[in-house]
């Protein structure tokens, strides 16, 4: 069973930086696609970044051309740098495998809080 642990969030003002982390454990990181999810206040977890076995990406379009997804299959870790923040990326971020039908393949870890406040 893979255990995911999000870290590097935090309070941050609008137009600031951050760098989330996600270390996964138990299996073969390297043989799954990964990808970032955020959950607002009252909204549905939504996919934010994913990044593919062979590193190709995917953006959803509210963060197009600010956020950067990476990986490290080495240390079994997925990144995600963000810029240009903005008060509506304000969420818990958790990070997952994406399924080809958009499910995710293991339990959800307790995400990381994101605030953008000035």
């Amino acid at each position: 069973q893979v255990q995911l642990v999000e870290s590097g969030g935090g309070l941050v003002q609008p137009g600031g930086s951050l760098r989330l982390s996600c270390a996964a454990s138990g299996r073969i990181f390297s043989i799954y696609d990964m990808g970032w999810y955020r959950q607002a206040p009252g909204k549905q977890r939504e996919s934010v970044a994913t990044i593919t076995v062979g590193t190709s990406t995917n953006y959803a379009d509210s963060v197009k051309g600010r956020f950067t997804i990476s990986r490290d299959n080495a240390k079994n870790t997925v990144y995600l740098q963000m810029d240009s923040l903005k008060p509506e990326d304000t969420a818990i971020y958790y990070c997952n495998a994406p399924t080809r039908r958009g499910n995710t393949y293991f339990a959800w870890g307790q995400g990381t809080q994101v605030t953008v406040s000035s």
